[in-house]
């Protein structure tokens, strides 16, 4: 995007029409393409686009990126020489684009979306889907009041194995869950990202931009692309980039779209960088029906402490299933109709014969999956002709998001909260409350 002349940008942004709706639904026809505008191409943004180009009923006519390798990589790709911007605005403004595919950090997503939901172009939004709670209810506020179609990338929620998973974990397959965990595991140690020193953005990188409604830093390399990750200015860190993949799985599969309270602790325990969120983090949820939740970032190689690699796992009263990427196992657990005797020498042998009767009340089963990026893709393709609500519409992913955003700000604040989902508010530490918004740098404003 170019760079934005701080008197002018809300006076560009009425010009482009971002204010009021522009166009309403259009009915497409069986073998008309749906036209799309990229904003955002980098690690993720590439990954999406490969998704949509499996489709053959769709066309990206327009790509924006602030680096211009990413939009020249992207152009070949395509292969229709779309039109290149590095200013997203006037994509919103063109009549012949349809849908935007939103792919930028974490902290550009509630205005690039709000304005296009503003502009009339239905919106695909990559997860998380904002930087805080009150960024992602406005955003929903908006697709909502101009009836656009959503799909937040949690791309799970196109995986049929994921789908069977949560299925059966509501029908009771594995009996009641009253615990789940989910793992983060990657070894970072002993420098992590690095310590490189602050210094003149490069030429070719509009810093002030990149930057657009977060606070005004000096620019560090380690603040940009995907290690923008590990700043709160930019984003949650593991907790809302990985972790809202495995709390919007766990809500799925619970058939809850919010925690009841939250509590986390950690910090930098192992590596010596510049980055600002944990290495090492325990959060825990209560959720409705008396379910923990937890999720461990943990600095090692090891593997999942499952032992089984999953990075999720149901413990159910009859069994545990296990989710790794888009596929699930079942393993039953041995159960019996005696009360367990009590452990010493005395009753070893009774301990024996109260083994022999152990049995299985269910059986185990395990199902693959791959990559549901396309298959997520596809869903709002579909969505987009038909005007149903997408498997991840705009209103599952804030919730999923916001379970992860509040887990921070208990981390932040070092305390027990607990959580009015309805409110959006914390009910017992009302000072925290602070946390679910934050000023943006002028002349940014997030429309209401």
């Amino acid at each position: 995007m170019a760079r934005i002349n701080r008197r002018d940008f809300q006076k560009q942004a009425a010009v482009a029409g971002l204010g009021t709706a522009l166009a309403a639904s259009r009915v497409y026809g069986a073998n008309e393409r749906i036209r799309l505008g990229f904003i955002g191409l980098g690690n993720r943004g590439d990954q999406v686009l490969d998704g949509f180009l499996e489709h053959k009923d769709c066309e990206v006519v327009a790509v924006c990126d602030l680096y211009a390798p990413y939009l020249d990589f992207a152009s070949k790709k395509i292969g229709n020489d779309p039109k290149h911007y590095q200013d997203y605005r006037p994509i919103l403004e063109r009549k012949d684009i349809d849908a935007v595919v939103i792919n930028t950090p974490d902290h550009w997503h509630a205005l690039q979306t709000i304005h296009a939901c503003q502009a009339g172009k239905d919106v695909y939004v990559e997860k998380p889907l904002s930087l805080t709670v009150d960024e992602g209810r406005k955003m929903v506020n908006a697709a909502r009041k101009h009836d656009r179609v959503t799909q937040c990338g949690i791309m799970r929620r196109s995986a049929p194995a994921c789908k069977e998973a949560a299925e059966l974990i509501r029908a009771g397959a594995i009996g009641q869950v009253t615990a789940v965990r989910a793992f983060h595991v990657q070894n970072e140690f002993p420098k992590g990202i690095g310590n490189p020193p602050n210094e003149a953005p490069p030429k070719d990188l509009d810093w002030e931009t990149w930057l657009g409604p977060a606070p005004m830093v000096p620019y560090n390399k380690n603040r940009t692309f995907y290690r923008f990750r590990w700043f709160y200015d930019y984003s949650g860190g593991q907790l809302t980039n990985f972790g809202v993949h495995y709390i919007d799985q766990i809500q799925w599969a619970l058939g809850q779209d919010a925690p009841l309270a939250v509590t986390a602790m950690g910090g930098k325990f192992a590596v010596t960088d510049n980055r600002e969120v944990p290495d090492t983090l325990e959060c825990l949820w209560m959720y409705p029906g008396n379910t923990l939740v937890s999720f461990t970032q943990i600095n090692t190689n090891a593997g999942a402490p499952n032992g089984k690699g999953g990075q999720i796992e149901f413990r159910g009263t009859k069994g545990t299933l296990y989710i790794q990427g888009d596929g699930y196992e079942i393993v039953p657990d041995m159960l019996t109709p005696n009360e367990f005797p009590a452990r010493s020498p005395l009753n070893r042998d009774k301990d024996k014969l109260y083994r022999q009767g152990s049995k299985a009340e269910i059986e185990a089963k395990k199902a693959t999956g791959k990559d549901a990026t396309p298959l997520h893709c596809r869903d709002f393709l579909d969505c987009v002709k038909s005007r149903k609500r997408c498997h991840c519409d705009i209103e599952t992913g804030h919730r999923s998001t916001s379970a992860t955003i509040i887990g921070n700000i208990a981390h932040k604040t070092k305390q027990y909260l607990k959580w009015d989902a309805k409110a959006e508010q914390f009910t017992n530490q009302p000072s925290a409350n602070k946390f679910l918004s934050y000023a943006y740098r002028a002349p940014y404003k997030l429309p209401t």
